[in-house]
């Protein structure tokens, strides 16, 4: 199944509701704590329940805050502390979506962000690399063969004028387990860029919840 990225304007109504369409520049109602996402449309396809979720949200601070946090901002000029981050992922019957949703970014500025393969550390390159669904046997990834959205989890959006934004993507595959950590923020849209901040996440897989 491809995957990829739609962008569009009513993505914080679609996660509100649980549903399966990306977009970029939505704000919302606040975003929720933690806990297991429910049903899902998986994609352009039929509404049907998910095996798995997962839902989990923080608020930015720096590698050296006393009080620490799963979302770290390493450039409080485009992720100033306090910014928020939202994070869902539903999966099951082979495939899966992952959303990301975010408040109090700078606005009307567009930003890369993929799942990585490490937790968030107090150094940008902790996350290591993005998460792939076939491994580029090469170290730091740069071929288009792997890294690329069908491949990878790519979750470029744009911010509004609140400095709010979403994005969903789609995969015909699920994560292997414990190979999914975190999501990591770019200071440009694409396959890289500079780590502007980073979110750790417990993602799970089919048989393995995330820790």
């Amino acid at each position: 199944m491809a995957a990829g990225i739609v962008a569009g304007a009513v993505a914080a109504a679609v996660l509100a509701a649980g549903g399966g369409v990306a977009g970029s520049g939505a704000g919302g109602n606040g975003i929720a704590g933690h806990g297991t996402a429910g049903g899902w449309s998986a994609g352009r396809g039929a509404a049907e329940p998910a095996r798995y979720g997962v839902r989990e949200a923080a608020r930015f601070s720096p590698p050296n805050a006393f009080v620490t946090s799963p979302a770290v901002t390493y450039d409080m000029k485009l992720v100033p502390a306090g910014a928020r981050i939202e994070v869902v992922q539903r999966g099951g019957h082979g495939r899966m979506s992952v959303s990301v949703r975010v408040e109090g970014l700078a606005a009307g500025r567009a930003y890369g962000a993929h799942v990585h393969q490490g937790e968030c550390g107090g150094d940008s390159a902790a996350a290591g690399g993005h998460y792939q669904h076939r491994e580029d046997p090469v170290r730091p990834s740069k071929d288009p063969a792997y890294a690329n959205p069908e491949n990878e989890v790519w979750l470029d959006f744009t911010t509004d004028a609140h400095g709010a934004g979403a994005a969903t993507a789609w995969q015909g595959w699920e994560f292997r387990p414990g190979g999914a950590r975190s999501v990591v923020l770019h200071g440009m849209p694409g396959g890289a860029g500079a780590r502007i901040a980073c979110f750790t996440v417990p993602f799970e897989s089919p048989g393995h919840r995330g820790s």
